[in-house]
């Protein structure tokens, strides 16, 4: 049993040292902690997490097979999440002027729901992911595997996900970050949004 617990621990290694290279989804998740509140960059960081969970899902299904072997359906899948980004980037950038909204405006208030499903619609829109989580598996994991396997690794990738943007929400949101942020918001933003504009074009453009 401690033996088959071996490959998971190398697993959710690889899977930490991926989780903290920035990328649309620290991004999103930042921006949510810092414009927001805290809990709407938890509520992202649990729909990052779920996104995570379902790309291990698939990858452990033996998902990057069928990338590899209908190419088509890896291009739709890029160009679809790179427009994602895109739309994103565009909203971010479109608000940047705009003042931070109170809590009493519903109009222009996100709700969690909408937190999560963006989180979750971010972390989905990478197709890459899921074939950089295929190739840790095959590398790392034994030609027969526990049927256990099958959960462990999903969850592993929504805790792992989850976990760190979790904590970048706590950080974020804190007070102090909160201050510095509305100071320069509009710069912030714009900034934010380029970034992920230039990772959406890379989606899009680049293998």
């Amino acid at each position: 049993m401690f033996e088959s617990l071996i490959p998971l621990f190398s697993i959710a290694m690889a899977l930490m040292l991926g989780a903290i290279s920035p990328g649309p989804s620290f991004i999103y998740v930042a921006q949510n902690s810092i414009s927001k509140s805290r809990k709407h960059g938890l509520f992202t960081a649990l729909g990052t997490g779920t996104g995570a969970a379902l790309f291990g899902f698939l990858a452990v299904m033996g998902l990057q097979a069928v990338l590899l072997a209908v190419p088509s359906a890896y291009l739709i899948l890029k160009i679809g999440g790179g427009l994602y980004l895109l739309w994103l980037a565009f909203k971010i950038i479109k608000h940047a002027k705009e003042p931070i909204a109170m809590e009493n405006d519903a109009k222009s208030k996100m709700t969690y729901k909408q937190a999560y499903r963006y989180g979750l619609i971010t972390q989905l829109s990478n197709p890459k992911i899921a074939v950089v989580l295929a190739s840790v598996f095959t590398a790392l994991l034994p030609k027969e595997i526990p049927n256990y396997y099958y959960v462990a690794l999903p969850l592993i990738c929504f805790m792992i996900d989850a976990g760190w943007y979790s904590c970048i929400a706590m950080l974020l949101s804190s007070e102090k970050p909160r201050k510095m942020y509305l100071k320069a918001k509009t710069g912030v933003d714009r900034v934010a949004g380029s970034i992920v504009s230039v990772l959406g074009l890379k989606l899009i453009f680049f293998k």
